[in-house]
Parts: C-alpha cells; structure tokens; sequence
C-alpha cells in the first residue's frame, strides 16, 4: 500500500504539476486490500483529433477542375452558438507554424480521409456549437508562416487548377481572419460533445464543387460549404453502386450521389455528394453516426436522363447499397431563372440553388434535393449590369440554369435484406427552386432577410413543371433587406 502522505506530498511540488501540464483530482481508491490513485482533469478537458474529408463531384473530366488547394492555419471550436462569439478554442495549434495546403479533389489509397489536422489536442470539456477553418491569405504579411512547397504558384495560396491546367486564384477576404464557419446548423448530430476524460474524433467535410463562385470578370471566389460531425474511426461511412436498371450495368456518363438529411420543414440538405466511379461505385466515409436519404440522379454519354432513385433511412456504417436507375427518353429537362437583391438599391450577395422534387413518404410529404447535372450554375453572383439577364430596376442579379431529371423520383425505404423501389409516378413533373443568400467574402454568413427564398411556380405564375430536352422559366426570386 502506498502511503497517502507520501502521495499528497507528490502531489503538492510544483515541478510535478509542471511535467503533468494541467491541475489534477486524485482519487484514492482502496479495493480488495490494494490502493491505487486515478487522475481526473480539473477543470474538466477532453481530446480531439480533426480529419478534413472531400468526395468531389467536380474533379475532372467528369467537372471543371483537376485540383482545389486551400491552405488551412487554424481550426478552432465555440460553445457558443452566437456568431459573434469571442473565445475560440484551437483545435490544432501546430498549424500556426506549420501550416498545411490540402487538394479538396485528390483521391488517395485512403478515400475517407484527406487529411489529418491535428491528433489528441487537450481542450476544455462542453457542448460545442460551431466551429471554423481559417485560411493562410494569398498575400499574407511578413512573418507569417506559409506551407511549403506552394501548389498554388503565383496564384496566392488557395487556388484552383482548372481542366486546362491552368492556376486560377481564390479569392478571400474574411476567410484568412474570421474563417470558414460551420455553424451549429451544419454540425450533423448537434454540438460536438468533448467530455471530461475522454476523446472525439471530429471530421470536417468540405464541399468544395458547391463552395466555388464563377464571377462575371473571370475570377473565382470561395463561398465555402461545409459540414462537420463526430465521427468514429471504424468505418461508419455508407457505400454501394448505381446502375441502369434494365441492362443491370453501370451507367456510362455523369452519376452523382448524394447523402442528405431532412430539415425540420421536409426539405433534404446535402451532407456529402460525389462522382460514382466507372463501376457505378460510391462510398461517403467517415460518416457521423445517423440515419441518411442517398439520393441518385445521372445523365450517359448519349445525353439521356436518369430519374432520381432515393433510398431513404440508411444508418451510417451501411455498405452494398444498390441504386438503380430508370433511364428516360430525352436529355435532362432545364429550369431557369433569376435571382434579384437590393436593400433599397441592389447590393452583391452570392445565392446557392437547390432543386427539389416532393415525395410522400408515410403519408407526409419531404422534399429530395436532387443533385444538379451537366454544367448547371448551382452557386451565383448577383451582380449590377451581368452579361446574360438584364436587372430589374434598383437590384442587382443573376442568372441560373440547373438541369434535372424530366422524371419523377424512385424511392424506397432501407431494408438490411434489400430496398423495393416505388416505380417513377406518371404525370407531371414538379419541382420547388430554393436560393439561399450569403454574404460575398464572408465565409457563408447569411446576409438577407429572409435569407432562403423558395418557389414553385413558373414565370407565369402556374406549377413548375419540367419536360425533358426543354427550359422552364421559374418565378423570380427576389431577396430584399440584404445588408
């Protein structure tokens, strides 16, 4: 037995304490005749480890780019969920020195896992609402530390390579000082708990072919999209294959496969999206641990469609999943339209776009965020005079096409022993546009009120529904009270 006066001794010299790093309880515990002593933190702290993952569904030839560079200086966490928060917490403090760039798009022997950021960072224990990346500036100031070597050249420090090999800069501003956010509706499971004594592997998802704004003057900007969970480090991804469900073979062309979870309102909002490879192979990994809709759409080399085909509920950890695909009889259907923002007089905002087609699903209707095909314009600019629409009076604008299946949806719900898909409803085709508003160079900060706008109606003002080859014009979407 070991004395407690020689423990509470130990205990009490300060070069100990110094060796340990931080204060500490000790328990004595007397069991069976033996005494031991057990730490605990005081205050309580945790360990995390950080992971940044990417399954890109614009990696050419299937899109427009050969490689993403952002280099990353500091991840850090909030137990606030106020925006305006001070107190960040560092997540992976060697960055400061030692900064890392990371390809968004490079595929690797390890398809889960980009990077690692950082491993067993010691932080205090809560409920963390939100987090952030911050980037190394493309002209950072002197004494800063910068990755080496730099993939972006001359173009800064964050950059993409496009199809022709050539370097296009990314433009920031507050993303080299108020970060990239995820805020707490992004983080899937709700806050990222840290407990005393114990250790959370956090992974960060970075949608980079949903994050990239083409401007009007050939330049390009960040408008970060990004998800974030807990994670485990046993597989907890999803996989599986989409194929052509008449001829059982993988579909030559362009598939993309989305995992999405529902919001409060029925509408799905994509938490990773990818390219299935030449075999109709997909795999999201890591995953947080949940329940997904996997949502599928594709168009082949011919130019044919394929409808969306869901399988809705699949738990995360779920692998074998097969999709097929109904192939249609033209090419997608187009739908068009304008997006307008002023606060008085117009005023520059970037605008996501999401098409969504409805469902009934145990006699409630949700909304399947259908994953856009060909080369539609999902992320826009408005912009004072741009070069394809003609603003209306006092706004700013832009214009979008997004090319969707001209079918309605096949889905069904996940079963272990294999899902039974609903056959495509016959009738008309009908889709609801949702643009939501953020700042310009701002890490994703919404900026107008309201800052999502939806419509389901035509620029006649009837439902709006869709053929195949063909362009409908949706109703404009008009943001006012943008700041």
């Amino acid at each position: 037995m070991i004395p407690w006066r020689r423990i509470s001794k130990t205990l009490r010299r300060p070069t100990w304490l110094a060796r340990l790093g931080l204060v500490v309880g000790a328990l004595l515990v007397v069991s069976c005749g033996t005494t031991r002593v057990e730490f605990r933190s005081d205050p309580p702290r945790g360990t995390v480890s950080v992971s940044v993952s990417d399954p890109p569904s614009c990696r050419f030839p299937a899109g427009d780019f050969r490689s993403v560079f952002v280099s990353i200086r500091s991840v850090q966490a909030n137990i606030s969920s106020d925006e305006t928060a001070e107190n960040w917490v560092e997540l992976a403090p060697q960055l400061a020195s030692d900064p890392v760039q990371v390809d968004l798009l490079a595929v690797g022997q390890n398809q889960c896992i980009l990077r690692q950021l950082s491993q067993q960072v010691s932080i205090p224990a809560g409920d963390y609402h939100q987090l952030r990346l911050i980037l190394v500036p493309n002209n950072p100031p002197a004494g800063m530390a910068v990755p080496a070597p730099n993939a972006c050249g001359t173009a800064g420090f964050n950059c993409a390579v496009l199809r022709d090999g050539s370097i296009r800069m990314l433009n920031l501003n507050s993303q080299d000082l108020t970060g990239l956010k995820i805020p707490p509706g992004q983080i899937i499971g709700g806050p990222i708990r840290v407990e005393a004594d114990r250790h959370v592997d956090l992974n960060i998802d970075f949608n980079t072919c949903a994050s990239i704004v083409r401007q009007g003057n050939g330049q390009f900007r960040l408008k970060p999209t990004l998800t974030a969970g807990q994670v485990s480090q046993v597989t907890t991804g999803i996989s599986g294959t989409v194929f052509d469900s008449t001829s059982q073979q993988p579909i030559a062309g362009q598939v993309l496969v989305t995992v999405q979870q529902a919001d409060p309102a029925g509408f799905g909002r994509i938490v990773m999206q990818t390219a299935a490879d030449a075999g109709g192979g997909f795999n999201f990994c890591p995953l947080p641990t949940g329940t997904y809709d996997v949502v599928a759409a594709a168009v082949d080399a011919a130019g044919h469609a394929y409808n969306a085909t869901a399988i809705l509920g699949v738990p995360a950890g779920t692998g074998g999943l097969r999709l097929p695909l109904v192939r249609e009889t033209a090419g997608p259907a187009t739908v068009a339209g304008v997006v307008t923002s002023r606060n008085g007089t117009g005023v520059s905002i970037d605008a996501a776009l999401s098409a969504f087609q409805p469902i009934s699903f145990g006699g409630v209707t949700r909304f399947l965020n259908i994953p856009l095909l060909g080369d539609s314009t999902g992320l826009v600019a408005t912009e004072a005079t741009p070069a394809t629409v003609v603003c209306p009076a006092g706004t700013f604008c832009a214009g979008y096409r997004l090319l969707v299946p001209a079918s309605n949806p096949s889905f069904g719900a996940f079963v272990v022993g294999g899902t039974t898909f609903s056959t495509p409803a016959a009738g008309d085709v009908l889709y609801t546009i949702e643009a939501r508003a953020f700042r310009p160079l701002s890490g994703g900060a919404p900026i107008c009120t309201p800052s999502t706008l939806r419509t389901d109606r035509d620029a006649t003002d009837q439902p709006l529904k869709v053929t195949g080859g063909s362009t409908t014009n949706a109703k404009q979407l008009d943001f006012t009270g943008c700041q």
